[in-house]
C-alpha cells in the first residue's frame, strides 16, 4: 500500500510496528550512555555459575564520548539573513518553552540514539507563543519520504505508570499528519480508539527530527557511540578480571605444610576466622617450622597487575583516536598541565565535530522555526527560509586571548562591534543592553544634560 493512501488508524498500525522493531537497539544505546551495559566478552554459563560473587566494573567511556561533545553545543539565539540583529522574538519564544534545557536533552538523546525529535504546537492560554516540547526516540518514530527526505507522517507513544507498582495503566498515541493531529487511546493490545483530533491546517506534520550523522540511505542517523561501543566493552571486561585478580592474587597467598586447621589459633589460643587464616596479620601454632613434625609456611609473591593497566591504556588510546577526544580527557598525560596551544591542537578533531553538529542541527532548529511563524501568524514567513542558528564557539580558548583578538580586528575597521560582542560570547539579551547603552551614552554627549550620568542636580 501506498503511503499516501494510508488511513490514520493503518498508520498508527505501520509506524507502532516499526518503532517496535527499532526500540531494542535504542534501548541498547541507551544503557550503554547510562553505564547499565551487560558484561560481554565472558562466557554466559561462567556467568551464571558465578553469579552475584562478579560484579561488573563499568568504565562508562561512551557517557564522556557524548558529553564531551554535548558540553560544546549551546544554542544562543537565532537571525535573520538580511538582518544583523537576532530575532528576539524567536529568541522569546524559545525561552518562554525552557528550550535552553530542552535543547540539551534533545542533543544528549540524538547524539546517542541516533535522533530525538521536536515537536510544535499551539498554545491555547497565549496563541502568540506557540508550545515547543523534544521528544525522546524511545516514544516516537517518524516516516520519511524517500524522494523529498521530509517527514510525512509521525507518532508518538506514551503510558501512564502506577507509581507504587511501577505497572502501566493507560496507554495512549498522537499521530501527527499534514492538516490534522490525532489523539488515542489504546483499548486493548493491538488497537487503538480515536480521542480526539486537532485540526492544525499545516501542510506537513508539525515535527522535526533532530538527526544526529544523517546520511543519504540513513535519514535516521547514526550514533555517536557505534565505534565505542566494543572497546568499552572490552575495558569492562578488563577492569573487571583485574578486580578478580586483585581478590586472589594481589595479596601474597601462603601455603602451610604440616598443620591442620585446628593449628591456626589467636594469641589467646581460640581459633581465628576464615578470613583471618586468609589475610591475618599474626598465625601462632605450637609446631615449630623446620622441626621433626614438618611444619613449615611458604608465600608465594603476589601477582602483577601492570597487565591490565596497560590494557586499559591501550583502550583508551584507542577511545581517544575513534571518538577524537583529547587524550587528558580519558586520564592519559595527566603529568603537567599542557600549554594553551597543546590545548587548542588536542581538541582540533573535538571542536571540528561539535561544528559539524552544530550545522546539522541548525537545519532543524530553523525547520522549528519555520513552523512556529506558521502557527503563530497563520501564514508561511518566506524571510524565515533565510534563518540562521546562533551557536556559541565550540573552542576553549581564554578569554583574554579571544579579547585581544577581537579588539585588534574592531578597531583596524574589520569587525564591527556588534559582531566582536557576538564573538566573545555575550547573549542576545546583553547585547541588547549593551546597544541601549550606547545609544544613552550618545544622547548624553551629543547635547543632552552631560550631569544626567552622575546623578540628580542638587536643589537650590
Amino acid at each position: 500500500m501506498q503511503a499516501k493512501d494510508r488511513s490514520p488508524d493503518e498508520w498508527v498500525g505501520h509506524l507502532a510496528r516499526v518503532h517496535e522493531g527499532l526500540k531494542p537497539g535504542l534501548e541498547d544505546l541507551n544503557r550503554y550512555y547510562e553505564g547499565q551495559q551487560p558484561l560481554a566478552y565472558l562466557h554466559p554459563e561462567l556467568l551464571e555459575e558465578l553469579g552475584e560473587q562478579l560484579r561488573q566494573v563499568v568504565i562508562n567511556w561512551p557517557r564522556l564520548v557524548v558529553d564531551a561533545l554535548e558540553e560544546r553545543l549551546d544554542v544562543e539565539g537565532f537571525r535573520y539573513a538580511d538582518d544583523e540583529q537576532a530575532a528576539e522574538d524567536l529568541w522569546a519564544i524559545w525561552q518562554a518553552n525552557g528550550m535552553d534545557e530542552q535543547s540539551q536533552m534533545g542533543h544528549v538523546d540524538a547524539l546517542t540514539m541516533r535522533r530525538s525529535f521536536l515537536v510544535v504546537g499551539t498554545n491555547e492560554k497565549d496563541p502568540a507563543t506557540p508550545l515547543v516540547t523534544v521528544e525522546s526516540p524511545l516514544q516516537m518514530q517518524v516516516d520519511w519520504d524517500p524522494r523529498t527526505r521530509a517527514v510525512r507522517a509521525a507518532l508518538k507513544r506514551w503510558h501512564e505508570q502506577d507509581p507504587l507498582t511501577d505497572a502501566i495503566t493507560d496507554r495512549y498515541a498522537a499521530l501527527y499528519l499534514p492538516g490534522v493531529t490525532h489523539y488515542y487511546a489504546q483499548t486493548t493490545a493491538t488497537s487503538w480508539e480515536e480521542t480526539d483530533r486537532d485540526e492544525h491546517g499545516l501542510e506537513v506534520p508539525p515535527v522535526v527530527p533532530l538527526v544526529n550523522r544523517p546520511r543519504t540511505l540513513k535519514p535516521g542517523g547514526v550514533s555517536e557511540l557505534a565505534d565505542v561501543i566494543p572497546i568499552s566493552d572490552a575495558a569492562c571486561k578488563v577492569a573487571t578480571d583485574m578486580m578478580v585478580s586483585a581478590e586472589y592474587h594481589a595479596m601474597p597467598r601462603r601455603v602451610a605444610f604440616g598443620v591442620d586447621e585446628a593449628d591456626f589459633t589467636d594469641k589467646d589460643g581460640n581459633r581465628v576466622s576464615v578470613w583471618s587464616r586468609l589475610a591475618g596479620r599474626i598465625w601462632a601454632m605450637t609446631k615449630k617450622r623446620g622441626g621433626d613434625d614438618g611444619a613449615d609456611v611458604v608465600q608465594f609473591p603476589e601477582a602483577n597487575l601492570a597487565n591490565f593497566h596497560s590494557t586499559i591504556e591501550l583502550l583508551a588510546r584507542l577511545v581517544a583516536a575513534m571518538s577524537g577526544q583529547p587524550a587528558h580527557f580519558l586520564g592519559l598525560d595527566t603529568n603537567n598541565p599542557p600549554s594553551a596551544d597543546a590545548i587548542r591542537s588536542a581538541e582540533t578533531r573535538l571542536v571540528k565535530r561539535a561544528e559539524r553538529r552544530q550545522r546539522c542541527f541548525s537545519g532543524s532548529y530553523e525547520r522549528m522555526n519555520q513552523l512556529v511563524l506558521r502557527i503563530r501568524d497563520g501564514d508561511w514567513d518566506p524571510r524565515a527560509t533565510r534563518l540562521e542558528t546562533l551557536w556559541r564557539d565550540p573552542s576553549t580558548p581564554t578569554f583574554a586571548q579571544k579579547a585581544d583578538a577581537v579588539t585588534k580586528l574592531v578597531q583596524v575597521g574589520l569587525l564591527p562591534i556588534e559582531q566582536g560582542r557576538e564573538d566573545l560570547g555575550y547573549t542576545a539579551v546583553q547585547r541588547e543592553r549593551m546597544r541601549q547603552m550606547d545609544s544613552d551614552a550618545l544622547q548624553r554627549a551629543s547635547g543632552g544634560d552631560f550631569a544626567a550620568g552622575y546623578g540628580p542636580k542638587p536643589g537650590a
